[in-house]
């Protein structure tokens, strides 16, 4: 069965600095020592939660973009999280997947928070993104997203579950932490999947926040948490852990159809 390796980068962003961020991110990942095949960063991970689209979103044939590919490439890593991107009138917090060889998938941040009023600010998405490596399936997800348990939930068959692992990139503020960390277990124990929940630190105009960043088996056991300091952790995860719970507590054959009104 395959393992799967992944590399969480916990950090502070300096607020609506693009250049001092990519450059620390740089800095850590160049110093990682461990073989690792993803690397994930937090939501918005070049500016913090920004409402400045209009200011500081790119296209995708913006800088970001080409060093998140030039990152990929010369580590021979997944790397992904999110940005502002404008694309026409529109602006997207978008997740990028980008793969070593420049090629990519995106997600749009569908729940957009307007208890921030990033509804305002963005437009929100309407399909998620499900990437496959080496045999695994990874459902990618933003923040807010985490809040809404159908919309990151298995849409199963009889004979086949729909992802092996649910990553969230976040920006979630300290005061709410305690909900962060159990929504992000929920997660993983209704969906029987590994979850990610990558987090930043620090602290932007508004917010306080701890990371509490969190790697979950799919039976809810906590395998790797950090709060209140920068920290980059590699974790090497095993497919055969999740097949092991489906079949020994095969609960996802009894969950209701449903269907997502976009």
């Amino acid at each position: 069965m395959s393992s799967l390796t992944l590399t969480i980068i916990q950090t502070d962003l300096r607020w609506e600095d693009k250049a001092a961020n990519l450059q620390r991110l740089k800095e850590k990942i160049d110093a990682i020592e461990e073989r690792t095949e993803i690397v994930v960063l937090p939501e918005m991970f070049t500016t913090g939660f920004s409402m400045e689209p209009e200011l500081f979103a790119e296209t995708m044939e913006g800088e970001t973009v080409q060093w998140m590919k030039d990152i990929a490439a010369n580590n021979k890593i997944i790397i992904t999280g999110s940005v502002m991107i404008k694309e026409n009138d529109d602006y997207f917090n978008r997740l990028i997947w980008m793969l070593p060889n420049g090629q990519y998938g995106y997600y749009d941040k569908r729940h957009l928070f307007a208890y921030g009023e990033e509804d305002k600010h963005f437009t929100a998405g309407n399909k998620r993104l499900i990437a496959s490596v080496k045999g695994w399936k990874i459902n990618l997800l933003i923040c807010y997203d985490l809040r809404f348990p159908v919309w990151g939930r298995q849409q199963s068959t009889e004979t086949e579950t729909e992802f092996d692992m649910l990553i969230y990139v976040a920006n979630w503020p300290e005061r709410r932490s305690h909900a962060w960390k159990t929504l992000l277990c929920a997660r993983a124990i209704e969906n029987q999947c590994y979850v990610a929940g990558v987090n930043r630190i620090g602290k932007d105009n508004k917010n306080n926040y701890s990371g509490n960043s969190l790697v979950i088996d799919p039976m809810g056991q906590v395998l790797y948490h950090m709060a209140d300091e920068e920290d980059v952790f590699t974790i090497t995860l095993q497919k055969e852990e999740v097949n092991k719970v489906r079949l020994q507590f095969p609960f996802w054959k009894d969950a209701d159809d449903f269907t997502i009104n976009l």
